[in-house]
This record gives structure tokens, C-alpha cells and sequence, in this order.
């Protein structure tokens, strides 16, 4: 990790470098995917068990599939109570936030007798890729769960991978508990997605698939969709914190190894119009990489992905942001609250010294399922909307219908459908 002096050209290496973190940039997997996909679509359960026991090396058939009240009650009692009961604080935010989400249907009525609306009704059932155990998240079951919840969905079932004796990560199930899902299956991976998009005899069809998962995962969502529903194509974790000189530069390093720690394709970037800061702030991230665990892949990552951009000013470095329009942005300034109306797309904006990242990760509320590699310019976080669809509700008397018809079958006639013009007409012959 250096500083790069923010130019026309380190701008487009950055983002040049950045793309090349996302999903379509793997086509060589695509392949096998669509052969899984295809292999499961076709033979069901045969080929979820055969590529369980491929790639998971578990023997899980009919009966033993779906994971049991005695199973979840035993992941209880190898969980720590205190962790149980921050999982339960941390659903209780994030039920308290996604409640404000909700939307009611609405209906207007006019003088003429007509009536027009818009009926909002949840799925019927929603399904959740929860990848196993050393990228088991349970803070993500939560994540992708509630918002279904609060919508009204009123089937919710999680897929996530078991080991090899068949056991499916304590935290994970317990989480799953919390957050109130009715069906958790054990299968993973591409086989996984394949199932719930086209169902199998043992793993419903859903509507919907949400949650994380690697490469595969990915490319199998992206290959099911138009089948189902999905949340995102989501790429590997990022931050951009935002800095000028009365920022903390041992925070900021902190905040970057955050999410570098997640793999080697995280991508940590601070802009800055400080040239001091930045010193300290390499200074500080090199104390770090001699203290954490993760240093391996914390280096990985930094040296891939990570930047440290010097610009001119603050509009310049205010700019950047928007353009990179990073998953996570970290507003570390004299008067961030200044500067946040200025950033128009971000995943999650953090507000001030004592709003590092992690917070929103794990406890605060709003979701942590957020849109990465620049698709924060047209995608949102993850939502109570996206466990809803719309109706439009249309109800005219003949006597509102009188006062347009001729426009409507003026408006036909001239796109060349003479049928959309007969239906309205006929209403008025004679």
C-alpha cells in the first residue's frame, strides 16, 4: 500500500483495478456452474446429494437433509450465552430499523367513479445461501432474514452447506432461530442455489435467494436469475474512508484492515487531501500488521487493492468518492455531516470517529448486505422493499371511461394495434 497522487491516469488504474473484482470477470467458472445448475434443475435430489458428497464430502439424503429442532437446540448449548444474547440485541436493532422500511398499500378515488392504487403484498417464500463455517457469518443470517421478516413473508428457508459429518455451524443455526426462519436445509454451493431456484423433492422453490457466498454462489445467481429473484451479485468487501488532517490516522488504519481481513480481493482505499495523515496512516497500518492474526491475507489485500489517494482538495477527493461509490464510506472530517449531503452514492455512509464500520456490520440496524464494485450508483442496501412486490389497482366506471376513450383508442390506432383500439370501442358502440 502507497500513496499514489490522485492524476487523471492513477484514477483510471484505480478503477481499472477495482472492476476487475467482479463476478463477470470469471468466466471460466461459468462453465461448471451452468452444469451443476442445469444437472440439478433436471435431476433434483439425485444431483444436490451427489454434489454434497463431491464438494462437501456428506452423505445427506432424504432424511436427513433438514436440520431438526434437536439439532438447533444442541448448537444452543455449545454457544456462549453472552454471544447468544448479543445476537438477540443486535435482531432487536435490526427489526427496530427495518420496521421504519415498511410501505402500506394506497387507493384514490375520483369524482367520476374511478379508482386507482397500489396493492403492496410480500412473497410467499424467500430463500437464504448461508455460507459454512470459516465464512459462516451469523450477522448475516440476521441480515438477510429480518428484512423478510418484517415484510411478511411468511415462508423463509436458509440453505448453507454442512462439514463432513453432516453438522451445520453452531452460530448459524442459532442465528437462523433468533432471527425466526422455518426451514433450514443442509446443502451449499452452486448445487444449492440450483435448488432453491427450480426446486427439488427435498428444498421448496422460493421466490427469492439473498446472502453472501464465494465465487461460485455468485455466478449461480447470476445464472438463476430471471428464474427467481435475487438480492445482488456482490463482489468482495470494500471501504472508503474519506479523510482530511483532523482525522485519527491510527482509526482510519484500523478501519481499512477491517475489511482487508476479509480476503484477498477486499479493497481498502483512503482519500485524503492530507499528505501528512496519509504517512501516518501507512505508519499505523504497519503497527497493525504486526499485531493481527490475519496479516497474511490483511497484506494480500493491501497490496492488490489498497490505496491511499492524495488529492489536491476536498471537492477532488469528494469526487473520487462518488465515482468509486464504494460499499462502505467512512466520513472522517472536521464536520462529516457537511460533507455527507455531497456524497450521492455510497452503500453506507459512517458519520465521525466513533462510527467505524464494524458497527454497521454487526449491531447498529441497518442492513449489511450492501452493493459493491461502484453498483452503489443504482443498487441499495438490502431491504424491506425487496420482499415486496407491487400491484397497480385500476377500477374505472363506464362513466370515467367515457371522458377518455377516444384518446386511448387514438393512442392505439397510431402504434398499429387496432385490437387495443376494439377492445375500448366496443364499450361505446351505440
Amino acid at each position: 500500500m502507497k500513496i499514489i497522487e490522485l492524476t487523471a491516469e492513477a484514477k483510471k488504474d484505480v478503477l481499472t483495478a477495482l472492476l476487475k473484482r467482479g463476478v463477470g470477470q470469471f468466466p471460466e467458472h461459468e462453465k461448471v456452474v451452468a452444469e451443476i445448475i442445469d444437472d440439478v434443475k433436471n435431476n433434483g435430489n439425485q444431483a444436490l446429494f451427489h454434489y454434497t458428497k463431491k464438494f462437501d464430502k456428506c452423505d445427506i439424503n432424504e432424511a436427513n437433509i433438514r436440520v431438526t429442532k434437536e439439532e438447533i437446540a444442541a448448537a444452543y448449548e455449545r454457544v456462549s450465552p453472552e454471544f447468544v444474547a448479543v445476537m438477540k440485541r443486535a435482531a432487536k436493532n435490526i427489526i427496530s430499523f427495518h420496521e421504519k422500511q415498511k410501505r402500506e398499500s394506497w387507493f384514490e378515488t375520483h369524482a367520476n367513479g374511478s379508482i386507482l392504487g397500489q396493492r403492496i403484498t410480500p412473497l410467499d417464500i424467500s430463500g437464504v445461501y448461508v455460507p459454512g463455517f470459516k465464512a459462516a457469518y451469523p450477522s448475516s443470517v440476521l441480515m438477510n432474514v429480518i428484512p423478510a421478516k418484517v415484510a411478511g413473508v411468511s415462508r423463509i428457508i436458509v440453505a448453507t452447506p454442512p462439514d463432513a459429518n453432516g453438522f451445520v455451524f453452531d452460530g448459524t443455526l442459532v442465528a437462523c432461530d433468533i432471527a425466526g426462519v422455518d426451514e433450514i436445509y443442509k446443502a451449499g454451493g452452486a448445487q444449492a442455489i440450483a435448488a432453491m431456484a427450480f426446486g427439488t423433492k427435498s428444498i421448496p422453490k422460493v421466490d427469492k435467494i439473498t446472502g453472501p457466498g464465494n465465487m461460485y454462489v455468485a455466478l449461480a445467481k447470476k445464472a438463476c436469475f430471471g428464474f427467481v429473484s435475487i438480492d445482488s451479485l456482490a463482489g468482495p468487501s470494500e471501504i472508503l474512508v474519506l479523510a482530511d488532517k483532523t482525522a485519527n490516522p491510527r482509526y482510519i488504519a484500523a478501519d481499512l484492515l477491517s475489511q482487508a481481513e476479509h480476503d484477498e480481493l477486499a479493497s481498502a482505499i483512503l482519500v485524503t487531501d492530507s499528505q501528512e495523515l496519509a504517512e501516518k496512516v501507512l505508519i499505523e497500518i504497519d503497527k497493525f500488521l504486526d499485531e493481527l492474526p490475519r496479516s497474511d491475507i490483511m497484506k494480500a489485500s493491501l497490496s492488490n487493492y489498497g490505496f491511499i489517494l492524495l488529492a489536491k482538495d476536498m471537492e477532488e477527493a469528494i469526487a473520487l468518492t462518488n465515482e468509486i461509490a464504494a460499499e462502505h464510506v467512512e466520513i472522517l472530517t472536521k464536520a462529516p455531516f457537511e460533507i455527507m449531503p455531497k456524497i450521492r452514492h455510497a452503500g453506507a455512509i459512517f458519520l465521525g470517529e466513533y462510527s467505524s464500520e464494524p458497527l454497521g456490520d454487526y449491531f447498529a440496524g441497518p442492513n449489511h448486505i450492501i452493493p459493491t464494485n461502484g453498483t452503489a450508483r443504482f443498487f441499495s442496501p438490502l431491504n424491506v422493499d425487496d420482499f415486496t412486490k407491487k400491484s397497480s389497482i385500476i377500477a374505472y366506471t363506464a362513466e370515467a371511461l367515457s371522458e377518455i376513450h377516444e384518446d386511448i383508442e387514438l393512442f392505439a390506432a397510431k402504434e398499429g394495434l387496432t385490437a387495443h383500439a376494439n377492445a375500448i370501442r366496443v364499450r361505446f358502440d351505440g
